[in-house]
């Protein structure tokens, strides 16, 4: 085959369903995975208007499944070749640590983290053979900084950051180049259908209901200024199409200030600043 064979995870809305987009615009074939396929309408009804449906296929994925990654390799033997894995798929837990049990812990970890190494292992030997590939982990800004009331994810992504830096090292003596790409507030429904907050938090009875309360009216103050998703889409693509790469590309308003200023401040300093905000 000579056109480069891109794999997608969660592609069935978000930054997924962009990414693919752009990627076919490119020249990729892409396979757009998913959990449910009933839901690939939106992503084929797009593609047919942008004029890129052959460039498209549609393949079941769960990511936290074993029996789903194996089906993923079987058809991989098939396809023979994968030049950009992006691992999109993962949602957003939230809730106070002390409220958040383990169980929903885990299963954030399951889909952003486990799902993550799970697909990627089923990738590497193939990209590990051909000399070549792009992995683009795509993970957030809450992956360099905390913010309260959102451990399960914050905390996810913080291990994808870790696992990335040392994947990246592991795999450039093979000609396989892992990113992260760190995107700020976009309009997607991570916010909305994809945010999974713990029920005891949204109870008044909550002793952090208050607290709660604060850090959902600072997220909708600022959803006039969430970026447009298609801006991480299609530096996905550029990503994906590009010689080299560095590490990290964050991405939206006011990110690579926030990680600065993170980065450079005493911690007090820091927290004073950012606590504040939510007063």
């Amino acid at each position: 085959m000579t056109e480069q064979i891109a794999i997608v995870t969660g592609s069935s809305s978000g930054f997924g369903l962009l990414t693919c987009i752009e990627l076919a615009k490119k020249g990729f074939q892409v396979i757009a995975t998913m959990r449910n396929l009933a839901k690939g309408d939106t992503l084929l009804q797009l593609a047919k208007q942008e004029g890129v449906s052959g460039q498209i296929t549609l393949q079941e994925l769960d990511v936290t499944h074993d029996a789903s990654i194996t089906q993923l390799k079987s058809y991989l033997e098939g396809v023979g070749r994968v030049d950009v894995l992006v691992n999109n798929a993962g949602y957003a837990g939230a809730g106070f640590v002390e409220e958040v049990p383990i169980e929903e812990y885990r299963e954030q970890f399951e889909t952003n983290v486990f799902g993550v190494i799970a697909v990627t292992q089923a990738i590497l030997p193939i990209m590990r053979t051909q000399g070549s590939g792009k992995i683009i982990n795509v993970s957030s800004i809450s992956g360099r900084i905390g913010f309260p009331g959102l451990s399960p994810y914050v905390a996810s992504k913080h291990a994808l950051e870790g696992l990335s830096e040392c994947l990246r090292l592991e795999m450039q003596p093979y000609g396989v180049e892992v990113v992260l790409v760190e995107p700020g507030s976009y309009k997607t429904n991570i916010w909305s259908t994809g945010k999974q907050v713990t029920e005891k938090s949204l109870q008044e009875s909550s002793p952090y209901y208050t607290y709660m309360r604060k850090i959902e009216n600072q997220l909708e103050k600022g959803e006039a200024s969430f970026g447009n998703p298609e801006e991480v889409a299609t530096k996905i693509a550029e990503i994906a199409q590009a010689k080299g790469s560095t590490l990290r590309y964050p991405l939206g308003k006011g990110v690579k200030l926030s990680v600065f200023l993170k980065t450079n401040l005493a911690w007090k300093r820091w927290e004073s600043i950012f606590l504040k905000k939510l007063n």
